[in-house]
């Protein structure tokens, strides 16, 4: 047992390596962050321009110059492949979402991991967004009663150019990050009902979602995904039995990335949320601030290493994202036929 670095490379530049990861191994003093895995000269060049680290050809070489570890951010339709050849070369793995295409891929490589014995891991960072810590928090504080009801939604206006093609369409993209905080937030899932509407009359990727789950304790989850919402709605409306929390906009730690700002640069004002952005405890006409808990997208990477070291638990279990596929493929066959879908 060693308390060194993990040695960990990255698989991929496009907008996910270069925003949402590399700033965050850059910052992490338990990562030592060895380069990029990529082939594309204009990639090369960025890594060189903005993290002065190597670049790689293959996650062979990469793990021939040292690495432990490595993080997948490609498009959705290469993750298993990725990662089942990192796990296969005993590279520990953080595999952005979505983790896979279907439930069968994604246990498929979970039970790979398992019977090598090597860690992996899935990067679902909203589970450290402010506003879900605060909704956590207020859950387990009892403000809001027993929860009934939980509302969540990523919604944009951005019909042209759409769901980008890397993330898999809406369900996918959108969708793992809705559905892994309603199971985290509301436990296991027994129904399902969804509806999607895809581009160009059924023919392009699903651009605006509805998905409906029932929980075995009886709570409602109602998620939306859209990129042609023009009036988008609260990111959470959560009701309980007393109350009911209400927060706007979405979590400020992704502009802070792509601002080019990083924990290391932030120091303690990384994830902190001004008061204009805390949502509120509404009890009929009373409203109360509640204020936001600080995001904490730094936490991954240090949870991460230290489950490498084997001194702690992963940071996401990755059957937690085999749940969650499981979830989104059911939505699936509830959007085709228009049925209600039973988990056992």
């Amino acid at each position: 047992m060693t308390d060194a670095p993990v040695r960990i490379g990255l698989v991929g530049y496009g907008f996910g390596g270069r925003h949402f990861h590399a700033p965050l191994l850059a910052s992490t003093p338990d990562c030592d962050f060895l380069g990029v895995v990529t082939t594309s000269p204009e990639r090369r060049k960025q890594v060189a321009d903005e993290l002065n680290r190597p670049t790689y050809d293959s996650l062979e070489e990469l793990a021939r110059a040292g690495a432990e570890a490595v993080a997948i951010s490609t498009p959705a339709a290469t993750h298993i492949l990725l990662a089942q050849e990192a796990l296969r070369l005993g590279l520990a793995v953080v595999c952005d979402k979505p983790f896979a295409l279907d439930a069968a891929s994604a246990r498929e490589t979970t039970e790979l991991a398992e019977r090598l014995k090597v860690s992996l891991t899935v990067y679902q960072n909203r589970r450290w967004d402010s506003d879900f810590l605060t909704l956590r928090r207020l859950v387990a504080d009892g403000a809001l009663g027993t929860l009934t009801r939980f509302e969540s939604r990523f919604e944009r206006f951005q019909p042209e150019p759409g769901p980008p093609a890397a993330g898999g369409g809406t369900l996918l993209d959108f969708g793992s990050h809705l559905v892994d905080q309603a199971l985290v937030l509301c436990g296991p899932v027994e129904r399902v009902y969804a509806e999607m509407r895809t581009r160009d009359g059924g023919e392009g990727l699903d651009e605006d979602v509805f998905v409906a789950l029932t929980h075995r304790n009886g709570v409602r989850s109602q998620l939306s995904g859209s990129w042609r919402q023009g009036a988008p709605g609260p990111r959470f409306r959560a009701t309980g039995t007393t109350g009911t929390y209400v927060v706007d906009g979405v979590d400020g730690q992704e502009a802070l990335l792509i601002a080019g700002a990083s924990p290391a640069s932030e120091g303690e004002r990384w994830g902190v949320e001004p008061e204009r952005c805390w949502g509120q405890v509404l009890r009929g006409d009373h409203a109360e601030p509640a204020p936001s808990a600080r995001g904490e997208w730094d936490l991954f990477y240090p949870a991460f290493a230290a489950a490498v070291r084997g001194t702690r638990p992963l940071p996401v279990d990755p059957w937690d994202a085999v749940t969650t596929a499981t979830v989104l493929d059911a939505a699936r066959s509830s959007a085709a036929t228009g049925e209600v879908v039973r988990l056992s």
